[in-house]
Order: C-alpha cells, then sequence, then structure tokens
C-alpha cells in the first residue's frame, strides 16, 4: 500500500533523498514537497558562479518540473507551512492541510543577521539563497557600485570575489585576525589575504561593525572604531542557524536544532529530518557532504532498510578562481604535536602538516593542493606515517625517496578512499559504474554523481578512469583544432614555426590534414596564424575569414550591416559628425552612440557599403574594424587637458596607441582604454589592456575582461613614460598575437600560460624591443584603411547585386 510522504524544504538534502529513495523503491510513497522559496532544488554550492556570471541559475537547476512530474511529486513551491499537527498527523499550510504517514523536515537554515542598528535596511542582504544573488547581481549593475560584505569565512569571501568580477569596489570585515580562521591558520590566512588584495578586494581584519546607515536604504557602515564605508549593498554572511521553528512549535525535541538518531528519526516515530536542520549527538552540519550521507540513511530508513548515519572526517576548499586552498582534520597548536612546514614564497605555496605521535592529524595548503585528496585520506584512515615523515611534505609521488609516476598514488588508493567529498563517492564506487560500462566523465557524473557538484575533483575523478581502463581512457589533453587533423592550436602553431611553412597548402600537406583544403573551423585560424607569424611572405586570404571580416561590415539580423568609423581615443570633430549626419541621411542609416566611444551607422544595405566608405573616407575617417579580430577600439577619459582630477594626458595617449596598433589582426578582438586617474573614467580595469595615469607615471594592466566573463585586469608593470607605456603595451600585444590560441581573448591566454610567464619575458629590454620590432614588421602590411581599398571601382562591384534585372531589359 502507498504511504503519504510529506517534505518540508526542497533543498539539497531532501533532493538527494528523494533521489535515493525513488531508486530504493519508486512506488512506495505518494510524496507531497513543500519549499518556501518559489521554486525546486538547485544546487546552491554554485551560486557563487552565478553570481560572478560563470554559470546561470538554468545550469545549476537540480530537480526541475520534468523531473518531479517524472516521479508524480505533488509540487507546493512558494508556500511555507505554518504548522504541524502531530495528533491528526496533518501538515498545514496556507493553501490546505496535507495529511502525512511519514513526514520529513529539511527546512535547513537561515542566515544570521547581526541585529545591529540599521540592519534591516533595504540593500542587507544574506547569501543564501537565489533572492539574495539576484539582490546582488542587481547591485552590481551600477557603475561604481560598492559591496561591504560583512564575514571572511567560505561563503562571504566567494561573495567578495564574484562581486569584485562584476565591478564592484568591494571591502571584506572580518572581526578574527585572519580570513577562514576556522580551516586556515595565520600564515595560510595571509596569503589568502594577500591573494585577495591582488584581486582589488579591500581586507579589514578585526572589524566590527557597529551600525549600518541610510535614508531608506543602505548607504554606509560604521566600524566600532569610527571606520565609515559608503555602501550600496551589504552582505552578511556571519553565520547560519538551523531553521526550525515549526519542528520546535510542533513539540518535538530540540538542542540547538532537531535532535535525531542514527536513522534521521526524530522524537516523534512518524517524522524524520535531514540537513542544515539537523542536531545529531551534539553537531550541526553545514557542508554537503554529510548531508548527502544522511540523505542515504534516510532513504533507507523509509524503505525499511537498516543504515546509520556516521560523522566523517571533512576537508575544505575555496570555489574562488585562482585561491587554490585547501584544510582538513585538527592544526591547532598542542603539547606532544609536531608541525611539518614548507613554504615557496615566489610562488605563494604553503603547507603545513600536523604530526601527533606517528599519525597526520591536520594540514593546510595554500597555492599548491594537488595532493590534498591523499593527505586527507592520512588523515581519516590514521595511517601511520613515521616511516615517511622525512619526505611527507613532498607528497605521495615522492615516498620512498625518489619521484615515482604520480598515478601509482591513485592506483594504490583503497575502495573506500573518498573522491567526491561534495557526494560522498569513493574509488570503489567509481571503479564499479566503469566495469559497468562508464567510460566517459559524463558518464561517471551520471551514474555515481562524481565530479557533479562543486567540480573541485575532477581531476581526480580523471585519474581513476586512467588508472581503472588503461588505455581505454586517456586523461583529456588539449582540444585538436577541428576533426581535419589531431593536431592542437598550440601543436599547429609550434610546427608552423619550426618548419616554416607560408601558405595554407603547406600547413595541409606537412601537417597531414585529413580534408584538402579544411574546414570552416580550421582556415580562419591558420589564416591568422600565418599571417602572424609570416606577414611578409603570407598573404591574408579573404574567404578564410567569417562574413564581417569579409565585408568590412557587421551584418544585422535583417541581412544589412553596420558601418563604424574609427574615432582615435574617442576624439571627433565638427566636420567628421558633419560627414556622419551626412551619410547617415544618404544612405538611410539609424544612428547609435556606442560604448566604446563612437558613433555607429546602422541599416546600411550591402550594395552602399562602398558608397558610404567613400563619403566618410572624403571626410578623413577610417574603417574602426568593428567587425574585427583585431584593436576594436582605445577608450579613454579626457585626462590632464580638461579634469581637475587627471593626472596625465589620457587622451593623447589613447590617440598614440591607437594610431599605433590600429590594423593589427589579433587571435580574438582586442579593447585598450586610458584613464587619467585611478577614478577610472575610462573602465580601463576590465580591458584586454587597461593604463591607468598616476601623479608618478603609468600602471599598465592585462587581461581584463567585460563581456560574458568580467575580470579585472592584472597589473603587468609601472613605468614613468608615455613611451614606455606604449612599448610594453606593444610588446604584450605581439607576444599574445604569436603565441595565443585563436578565438582566445588575451584574459583566457594570460590565464593558461601566466602572468609570471608574459612578465617575465617581457621584463627582457631586448625582447621588448625584438617584439615591438617584428610588430612593426607586420604593421607595414596591416596597417592601412580596408574601406579606401575595397571603395575602388574595381573592388566596389563586388557588392553590388547579382543581377540587376530592370537595368538589363532596358537594355
Amino acid at each position: 500500500m502507498t504511504e503519504k510522504l510529506v517534505v518540508i524544504g526542497a533543498g539539497m538534502a531532501s533532493g538527494r533523498m528523494l533521489e535515493n529513495l525513488f531508486e530504493l523503491a519508486p512506488d512506495a510513497f505518494d510524496v507531497t514537497l513543500f519549499n518556501a522559496e518559489p521554486r525546486g532544488n538547485y544546487n546552491r554550492i554554485m551560486l557563487s558562479p552565478v553570481l560572478s556570471g560563470e554559470k546561470s541559475y538554468e545550469e545549476i537547476v537540480t530537480h526541475d518540473a520534468a523531473w518531479y512530474e517524472q516521479h508524480g511529486v505533488t509540487c507546493r513551491f512558494g508556500e511555507r507551512v505554518t504548522a504541524i499537527d502531530r495528533d491528526r498527523k496533518v501538515v498545514i499550510a496556507p493553501n490546505g492541510e496535507v495529511p502525512y504517514d511519514k513526514l520529513v523536515l529539511g527546512t535547513g537554515s537561515s542566515a544570521f543577521i547581526i541585529p545591529c542598528p540599521g540592519h534591516d535596511l533595504p540593500g542587507v542582504v544574506a547569501f543564501r539563497d537565489l533572492e539574495d544573488t539576484t539582490a546582488m547581481l542587481e547591485a552590481s549593475g551600477a557603475p561604481g557600485s560598492k559591496a561591504v560584505v560583512i564575514g571572511g569565512g567560505l561563503l562571504g569571501l566567494e561573495a567578495a570575489a564574484a562581486l569584485r568580477l562584476r565591478g564592484m569596489e568591494v571591502t571584506v570585515l572580518h572581526l578574527a585576525g585572519h580570513l577562514m580562521e576556522r580551516q586556515l591558520d595565520e600564515s595560510a590566512g595571509y596569503l589568502l589575504q594577500k591573494d585577495l588584495e591582488k584581486r582589488g578586494i579591500t581586507v579589514l581584519t578585526r572589524a566590527s561593525t557597529k551600525a549600518i546607515q541610510g535614508e531608506g536604504k543602505v548607504e554606509k557602515v560604521v566600524l566600532e572604531d569610527g571606520t565609515v564605508l559608503e555602501a550600496d549593498i551589504v552582505v552578511m554572511a556571519v553565520g547560519i542557524r538551523p531553521a526550525v521553528s515549526v519542528a520546535a512549535e510542533a513539540g518535538l525535541e530540540m538542542g540547538r536544532a532537531v535532535k535525531v538518531d542514527a536513522q534521521m528519526r526524530t522524537s516523534d516515530p512518524a517524522i524524520f529530518a535531514v540537513g542544515e536542520c539537523v542536531e545529531f549527538e551534539g553537531n550541526l552540519f553545514g557542508l554537503v557532504a554529510p548531508l548527502y550521507d544522511q540523505a542515504k540513511v534516510l532513504a533507507k530508513t523509509l524503505t525499511g532498510e537498516a543504515d546509520s548515519f556516521t560523522p566523517k572526517e571533512l576537508s575544505t576548499k575555496l570555489k574562488v578562481t585562482g585561491c587554490d586552498l585547501f584544510s582538513a582534520g585538527d592544526f591547532a597548536e598542542g603539547e606532544g604535536r609536531e608541525d611539518i612546514v614548507f613554504r615557496d614564497p615566489a610562488r605563494g605555496i604553503y603547507k603545513r602538516l600536523v604530526i601527533e605521535g606517528d599519525k597526520l592529524v591536520g594540514a593546510v595548503m595554500y597555492g599548491d593542493t594537488a595532493d590534498s585528496n591523499w593527505f586527507f585520506g592520512l588523515i581519516k584512515d590514521g595511517t601511520d606515517v613515521e616511516e615517511m615523515r622525512e619526505t611527507l611534505i613532498f607528497g605521495p609521488a615522492f615516498q620512498g625517496g625518489a619521484a615515482v609516476d604520480p598515478m601509482a598514488a591513485v592506483a594504490a588508493l583503497p575502495a573506500d578512499a573518498e573522491i567526491c567529498g561534495c557526494n560522498g563517492v569513493c574509488k570503489g564506487q567509481i571503479v564499479a559504474a566503469i566495469e559497468g560500462g562508464a567510460s566517459s566523465l559524463a558518464d561517471i557524473k551520471a551514474s555515481t554523481k562524481a565530479s557533479a557538484s562543486c567540480g573541485t575533483c575532477t581531476g581526480l575523478v580523471e585519474q581513476v578512469m586512467a588508472v581503472t581502463l588503461g588505455d581505454g581512457f586517456e586523461i583529456p589533453a588539449a582540444q585538436n583544432v577541428c576533426g581535419c587533423t589531431d593536431l592542437s592550436h598550440e601543436d599547429v602553431r609550434r610546427l608552423i614555426k619550426a618548419k616554416e611553412l607560408k601558405s595554407q597548402p603547406a600547413v595541409w600537406q606537412e601537417l597531414g590534414w585529413t580534408t584538402p583544403n579544411g574546414c570552416h573551423v580550421c582556415r580562419p585560424a591558420i589564416n591568422f596564424y600565418l599571417l602572424a607569424d609570416w606577414p611578409l611572405d603570407y598573404q591574408d586570404d579573404p574567404q578564410s575569414r567569417f562574413v564581417n571580416e569579409r565585408n568590412h561590415a557587421n551584418i544585422q539580423k535583417d541581412g544589412t550591416y553596420s558601418v563604424m568609423p574609427r574615432m582615435w581615443g574617442g576624439m571627433t570633430y565638427a566636420n567628421e559628425l558633419r560627414a556622419i549626419a551626412d551619410a547617415a541621411d544618404k544612405y538611410g542609416a539609424a544612428v547609435k552612440v556606442t560604448g566604446g566611444q563612437r558613433i555607429d551607422l546602422l541599416g546600411v544595405k550591402k550594395e552602399d557599403l562602398p558608397g558610404i566608405w567613400y563619403d566618410l573616407n572624403e571626410a578623413g575617417m577610417v574603417s574602426g574594424h568593428a567587425y574585427s579580430k583585431g584593436l576594436r577600439t582605445v577608450k579613454t577619459c579626457v585626462g590632464s587637458d580638461w579634469c581637475r582630477f587627471g593626472t596625465q594626458d589620457s587622451t593623447g595617449l589613447g590617440i598614440k596607441l591607437e594610431k599605433k596598433l590600429w590594423g593589427s589582426w589579433t587571435p580574438h578582438k582586442v579593447k585598450l582604454a586610458v584613464s587619467g586617474c585611478p577614478r577610472n573614467c575610462a573602465e580601463a580595469t576590465c580591458k584586454d589592456v587597461g593604463i591607468i595615469c598616476v601623479d608618478s607615471g603609468y600602471q599598465v594592466g592585462v587581461g581584463g575582461a567585460a563581456g560574458m566573463d568580467v575580470k579585472e585586469t592584472e597589473r603587468l608593470v609601472d613605468v614613468k613614460t608615455e613611451e614606455e607605456a606604449i612599448e610594453w603595451t606593444t610588446a604584450f600585444i605581439q607576444l599574445y598575437r604569436e603565441n595565443a590560441k585563436y578565438l582566445d581573448r588575451p584574459y583566457k591566454w594570460v590565464a593558461k600560460v601566466g602572468l609570471d610567464w608574459v612578465k617575465e619575458t617581457l621584463a627582457d629590454p631586448a625582447e621588448r624591443t625584438a617584439l615591438n620590432e617584428r610588430f612593426e614588421i607586420s604593421q607595414s602590411v596591416y596597417r592601412k584603411d580596408p574601406w579606401a581599398d575595397h571603395a575602388r571601382p574595381e573592388k566596389a562591384k563586388s557588392f553590388q547585386l547579382v543581377a540587376d534585372l530592370t537595368q538589363e531589359a532596358a537594355e
């Protein structure tokens, strides 16, 4: 007989419980699911990537409407349960009562809000759900907006990093002496703070909040020491409290949360609890791994199978790009404990192992966490480390005194070694899935959920697959260019140089292409690599370019084109504006001012392109290359010429840079900006190259982004003169041209090769000079106006309609 199961809360713990329940007994229960949020289960772990823009909400949905329908779940979303009547065995909610045979509480937790004056002002949010995330996204949309994050724990730092990527000025306030004091020791906390400050995040430790102030909404945060911080949004990330009011009012036995036994049963035998609302043997739980263990146990309990929940040792990793940290076990100092410490200041690496007796009891790592799972296994298993004490800090590859195959450490892991902490997946489960037919990472995710949550264990999962499948699996390497070749972009670039291949046919032949003339994927890339490496020997092939580059204008959705003349450094003149207005009237174009300080003429017919180019050329204007994989714009502010805050002539420098760089082809579009002072009105800190003028000279940053991804530039160099700024910028652009994969923006390329390598390369004056010289050789070919060339009568014919039937009939 089907029993009535009511679940209160559609979070990750109760969601995993339902998955396990439907696998064990798909038809045993008639399930009704309540959720105060107006939606079902989604992966809250991934709210940080949603906030930063790396993922969308749709990508983190765990159970969609189709899933609930498939399993016959009655959904009462957006409806908060008001009471439980245990005598009548009904759940009471605004839209009616629901009877139950068994009831599961998955009410989770709520954010702790510091009860300081102003804590209830609009603009003060937690970081617990999609509504909080949406509020932060809206606040980050305003230019120059400021965020104050109260709390320097895991959640607070993830929020801070994401908001900084969104372009906000972010300050983190933390009450303790160093960040993440529960997970990190002081040394690792220092390195973490240093890394965050490099990203432009201000960190204030030992900072106590006195009040939040504002008229009708949050405007500032006042600290106990009198410091006042401007704020457009305040994020409270100081801790959580189990959400247990409905359970307490129902008379269930309570501690700090709902007390349960090892089968997740409360004091009422018909009511169970799972997740952050649970207290077991005096412990509360906030990380996902134990919640999923609880979910598995509860599903078995509901179906009559025997199982018991046992808390396990937990580890911590931070999901902030570029901040690799790990901690596990107990790393507090104490009598009878020994520390083994390794530091590499140049690379920002810190490792500390805490040994008690002959066992590893704690580990803290920053900057290099590759061996973290191995160390975690030693802690969990209580392994005797006496024999490896001398080499222990160097990881599994150096046990026995010599380096061995790192894969051997994975092969030696026992079947019960945990691989995926989020989902509690051990090596044996992955091996079993492989033996059951799983052959790809996607298969493993689908069958075991390993690597399906935060993703930090993906590399380890792939290593287990490689060890188990042998030659049947290869850890993914660099992707091939296309189906015409097995070579990667990096291989092709290297071989074009090494073999001195100077034509497309030479590439097809010498590199063993499987097609006669390439394809639409590889031809644009090969065309660029050849013209970048051999500018004097190779002639650009228009047919290997995208349609916009072939026609030197951007095609629009109605088949017309947009035409955008170049405005050097964002400057224009009255005669140019008159010419643009006349062209707009003559060719029926719409006029749009762009964010790159230019004017766009929209709706131009293809056959009119040579004519409008000719008219604009007559006024002294050239192509703005708004369609190209090349230099787009150099955005500037008015600088010292007009602005009372300007420290240098930012407009003049922008014009010089644009006149030097225009016409150059690059792996992807390149945008620059020059701001005349640190107020950064030209938004230089989110450009491919951004220069900030200061009293002492120029700060050159690279690798920014403000499109699908949002990223702040990283400091390349500080120089004193315009000439040096131009030299370093040109050298960086040429280094990018010569080494990057086609269609990789500079920020992606820098992330691959490492900013340290870029700095080291460009720090050599001789290399900078050589790069500048090679750039000028290329520009001797490509620093020219394609509009002027294609407006000539013999080329203009190619833009006309295939046939003018009216004219032919008249003749």
